[in-house]
């Protein structure tokens, strides 16, 4: 189950939002080996796509660096799908690399009837999809 702020849950929904008609895309650190997800990192998408996206490598390489140096670790990646469900794409599966991550999907597409946006979380470990459930809490509340 992926534990998730109010406020980090709005600030990953507005990224998606004002990022349409393209992709977005970010990475949300924590401290290394807690699971707790507590930094937001918006990143451009370097592909400038509604149907893809991709972290631009020299963004990249820095954020992975300043985590390494603040002792933290990637425990949400998530982007944006534009016109299709929150589920996760061939490509996505292909890039998710990061096993001990969440990787949150937000549509940012009306495709289920439920309102504006879908707010999904799945585990990616050997090309092997999982959804989970996300627990929206309030920042004082106890993870």
């Amino acid at each position: 189950m992926l534990t998730i702020t109010q406020a980090l849950h709005d600030q990953i929904v507005a990224h998606s939002r004002a990022d349409h008609p393209d992709e977005a895309c970010g990475v949300v650190a924590g401290p290394a080996g807690t699971g707790r997800a507590e930094r937001f990192i918006p990143m451009l998408n370097a592909a400038r796509s509604p149907t893809f996206y991709e972290f631009d490598s020299a963004d990249l390489l820095k954020l992975y660096r300043e985590m390494d140096d603040r002792d933290e670790e990637p425990v949400i990646i998530y982007h944006s799908h534009t016109a299709t469900e929150a589920y996760p794409s061939r490509t996505d599966v292909t890039y998710a690399n990061e096993p001990g991550a969440h990787y949150v999907l937000v549509s940012t597409a009306d495709t289920d009837g439920a309102g504006p946006f879908q707010f999904r979380s799945y585990r990616i470990v050997d090309g092997e999809i999982t959804e989970e459930d996300v627990r929206v809490i309030e920042a004082h509340e106890p993870a």
